[in-house]
């Protein structure tokens, strides 16, 4: 086998992804799953919170989150992966944060 020259050392270099990165498709591929995951387990929570306790403000929280999601899975399509997690955390934080606030304030 030839050795690489430097200049075609740097080029094969900037193509290949680092060890342990994500290739900008990966990154993708994973922050629209791991979305499209949370946004099962929230439908999941939305339906058992409002079967024992319906109330339009749970309802409002849960569809915050909801969209939050969907809207971290059209992000991540576009190629916004980071915007798309600080999206879906956000969405998360409504339900962990705030649900519990809102059920002791009632």
């Amino acid at each position: 086998m030839t050795a690489l020259r430097q200049g075609d050392q740097s080029a094969a270099a900037s193509v290949l992804p680092r060890r342990g990165r994500l290739t900008p498709r990966q990154a993708r591929l994973v922050r629209a799953v791991t979305a499209a995951v949370v946004m099962v387990v929230v439908a999941v929570g939305m339906v058992v919170r409002f079967a024992a306790q319906p109330s339009l403000v749970t309802l409002g929280l849960y569809g915050v989150a909801l969209i939050c999601s969907g809207t971290a899975i059209v992000l991540s399509r576009w190629g916004r992966t980071r915007v798309a997690g600080a999206v879906l955390v956000a969405g998360i934080a409504v339900v962990v944060v705030i649900e519990p606030l809102v059920r002791v304030g009632s």
